[in-house]
């Protein structure tokens, strides 16, 4: 039961850092439309891939950790542990940290542009 609600955690917290990425999204518009600088141009378009490249990291982890999720409840269900065998199999550790990964690269992400954004957006 803790590795599933680790996985409901983690997809909660994805979800959540979808609306962060639109919120971060409609101040990138906003600063687009006041700031002609080259230097804000660049750092725009520089936060515009970033953003989408989180994003499809987000879709792609939840899907996976969906799929782990159903299955453990399926176990749970069947009254049936998870061994160690089953654990390897599903590559759960891989899974883990890759989300692991995912977190610090997003959380400096969203440090950078917070900071991008009280330079720019005042």
């Amino acid at each position: 039961m803790g590795l599933h609600l680790s996985y409901r955690l983690w997809i909660a917290e994805m979800n959540s850092d979808i609306s962060v990425l639109r919120i971060f999204d409609d101040y990138l518009k906003e600063l687009g439309s006041k700031r002609n600088e080259e230097e804000a141009k660049n750092k725009i378009e520089d936060f515009q891939k970033q953003f989408t490249d989180r994003r499809k990291e987000i879709d792609e982890l939840r899907d996976e950790m969906q799929i782990m999720k159903m299955k453990l409840g399926a176990l749970s269900r069947e009254n049936r542990p998870l061994d160690k065998a089953a654990y390897d199999a599903d590559n759960h550790k891989e899974l883990k940290e890759k989300y692991l990964l995912f977190r610090k690269t997003f959380d400096k992400m969203k440090d950078e542009f917070i900071s991008f954004g009280s330079k720019w957006l005042q």
